[in-house]
């Protein structure tokens, strides 16, 4: 049994009773003074709730002994404000309806929910600069249902950044008001649409905000309730929860209804509170269209220390819209032209008072500007020649290197530090180290919301392999036009004994695909410290491909690498064959070469160094110099990988014919030489493919 008592007097509830679960959802705690007893016997019948206590509050879901903070200092907003906001929020339903009706598609009834959730948010909590939308300092927004793009430019619109005709060219060819929103917009930080992803991206934000800036700017992150079956979000609230992300909220605008269908928990508020709640989250549920209720929640949310703030708003799909709202088979369909006068008349005829402008507060100066200087080695790699050392190792050491020579740069990890080794990072800079846990959607996002604003470097790195459980997010990375680094250990079957579902083997096929992507792939040490370098200070995403064996240094410490610049590491004028290998297989090339050598036949031997962009000039013109005879060697499957990037770049000369030795089936376990060997790209299986190009 559960009693209390406040200035109503005291009174009594069985701990299981539903009135009991109505007054943790409806009322503040801090007023309330509470004993527990055991309740068998129960006692008679318990009084109902004092009629005082029944007005509408957020819901308060943390425990008896861990109260909110004191509600009495909360002031209700006047009634011109809360006005205002209504108003506000039917005016960018209006603005919504008109952008999607002139592009004639687009998703209003997703906006229409979600109205009153970005008026508060907007026009009554956030602080920022209108016209400075990227400034360090604002408030940051993610728009995680990302089809709901149009009701964003419509409170840009509201905000007076983007022009309000400028919303009637919604979704043209010549307009940056594209169909979901991208960073070709200034008040854009990630791209969306892709859903289950904006979460992740604000937990980065707001790590960043609170651990790397240590400035008061907040995240706010607003996702439909159909991507909370996304496991994305859930990884997120996890990460949120266990670093205690106090300045950022989630707002889950559950509408009820999906795409095709109902979403699965419909209107079940109290589920998702019960989620929010088991996932470590400070959960208010609230009325999402009323404005009141949001601007309480989001005033206690920025005040709860400790926990991230998730807010359950019930709302409904196409609110407002008269034979429109909370009715399926609306999902992605303009206002028809027939109904749109109508309703458009009905919410105008709503607002009291059109001209009236809120202004968002300003946000508070303390996040440092960004320092663009290039980030530099301190010192050149202090590799010799012959050592050795594997390039997975040599990334940690870099890192770690980077690291002392900027605090910008930053390091994630999948709880794979100690055999990627950016333990080496984390063990010199614990500060800028987040781990990650075995959740690499979430690791990638993270990053990528690191990395927005240009507020860090960051690297992430894990298996290779556990980037293809990514590859969404590292599609959406191109379209947020981020400058994430991720880092592939452990690649194909060079591996060894752990066996084939550790082995990335189609990793330089997927990085590949992405047209902002640059593909690193360093054979030793020295290599390895300037990918590192050259990564760290290029636009667009970079993968560094690294390797478990050690592997003997090829360079001197000084030797200049560059984007795109391949090195020939061996070369004679009677070189009959071009072998191209990379990572392991360049070792490989090199033992084949040195036997081939001893019987008096010599090859070219390749490092291409990147993958892309691949060095096509050189490839084209060692394969010249050898009588048009190529052979490529990868510790990769064959599609996708280093042979098909050497077969495009000499595909349109003539005469010129490329072997390609790749691992050509789903392989196993066995040790690293046995595999090379069994799979083909072994030194042995190298002097063979040149023996048969002459035997041919």
């Amino acid at each position: 049994m559960i009693a209390w008592s406040n200035e109503n007097g005291p009174w009594a509830e069985p701990v299981s009773s539903p009135r009991l679960k109505w007054l943790r959802t409806h009322v503040a705690w801090p007023p309330v003074t509470v004993s527990l007893w055991d309740d068998t016997p129960s006692p008679a019948k318990s009084p109902k709730p004092p009629s005082s206590l029944t007005h509408k509050l957020p819901v308060i879901t943390d425990s008896l002994q861990e109260p909110p903070v004191n509600m009495d200092s909360y002031h209700k907003p006047d009634e011109k404000t809360l006005q205002g906001l209504k108003d506000i929020a039917n005016k960018l339903r209006i603005n919504s309806i008109k952008a999607t009706c002139a592009s004639n598609s687009g998703h209003p009834s997703s906006c229409c929910s979600a109205a009153e959730l970005m008026s508060v948010l907007f026009f009554h909590t956030m602080r920022y600069k209108a016209k400075d939308p990227r400034n360090a300092c604002n408030d940051r927004f993610v728009m995680s249902k990302g089809h709901a793009a149009p009701i964003l430019y419509a409170a840009w619109a509201e905000a007076g950044y983007v022009k309000e005709a400028d919303l009637l060219n919604l979704r043209k060819l010549d307009c940056e008001l594209e169909g979901h929103p991208t960073p070709k917009l200034a008040f854009v930080d990630v791209a969306t649409g892709s859903l289950g992803q904006g979460l992740g991206a604000a937990c980065g934000m707001a790590y960043t905000g609170k651990h790397f800036d240590k400035s008061s700017y907040r995240v706010y992150c607003l996702l439909g309730d159909g991507e909370c079956s996304e496991g994305a979000v859930w990884e997120a609230m996890a990460f949120a929860s266990h670093y205690g992300l106090d300045n950022l909220v989630a707002i889950l605008d559950v509408n009820r209804l999906g795409q095709s269908e109902a979403a699965p928990l419909k209107h079940d508020t109290t589920a998702f509170q019960e989620r929010c709640k088991a996932f470590g989250w400070n959960t208010y549920v609230v009325d999402g269209h009323d404005v009141e209720e949001l601007c309480k929640a989001l005033w206690h949310a920025e005040r709860f220390k400790g926990k991230p703030t998730a807010i359950v708003a019930k709302t409904f799909k196409g609110k407002g819209l008269k034979g429109i709202e909370d009715q399926e088979n609306w999902h992605g369909k303009p206002v028809p032209k027939d109904r749109v006068d109508a309703l458009l008349a009905d919410l105008q005829a709503q607002i009291q008072a059109p001209n009236k402008q809120i202004q968002a507060e300003l946000p508070n100066e303390d996040a440092a500007p960004v320092d663009n200087t290039p980030i530099q080695l301190p010192t050149a790699p202090e590799y010799k020649l012959g050592d050795k050392i594997s390039t997975r190792k040599a990334y940690g050491v870099a890192l770690k290197r980077m690291g002392d020579s900027s605090k910008r740069v930053v390091a994630l990890d999948g709880d794979t530090k100690n055999s990627t080794f950016s333990e080496i990072f984390k063990k010199a800079h614990p500060e800028r180290y987040i781990e990650c846990f075995i959740a690499e959607q979430n690791m990638v996002s993270v990053a990528i919301g690191c990395a927005t604003r240009d507020r860090t470097v960051a690297f992430a790195s894990t298996f290779a392999a556990f980037f293809s459980r990514a590859y969404d997010q590292i599609r959406m990375a191109a379209i947020s036009q981020s400058n994430v680094n991720l880092v592939g250990s452990h690649c194909g079957v060079s591996i060894g004994e752990d066996g084939p579902s550790q082995m990335a083997l189609e990793d330089l096929a997927m990085f590949r695909a992405i047209p902002t992507c640059t593909v690193f792939y360093p054979s030793d040490g020295v290599s390895t410290e300037r990918a590192v370098e050259l990564a760290a200070n290029t636009k667009g995403i970079c993968f560094i491909r690294t390797s478990r064996p050690d592997t003997a240094v090829l360079y001197e410490a000084g030797e200049k690498f560059e984007i795109g610049k391949a090195r020939v590491v061996r070369q004679s004028d009677s070189d009959k064959v071009t072998v191209i290998g990379a990572g392991v297989t360049l070792h490989e090339a090199l033992a084949a070469h040195d036997q081939l050598a001893k019987e008096g036949v010599n090859i070219r031997v390749i490092d291409p160094f990147t993958i892309k962009p691949l060095d096509a000039e050189t490839i084209v013109a060692s394969a010249r110099a050898t009588g048009g005879r190529v052979i490529t060697v990868e510790d990769h499957y064959k599609e996708g990988g280093l042979g098909e990037a050497v077969l495009a770049a000499v595909g349109e000369e003539p005469g010129i014919i490329v072997q390609r030795l790749a691992v050509d089936r789903v392989p196993q376990s066995g040790k690293p030489q046995e595999l090379l060997d069994l799979f083909g790209i072994s030194a042995k299986c190298i002097v063979a493919a040149v023996r048969r190009t002459f035997a041919n």
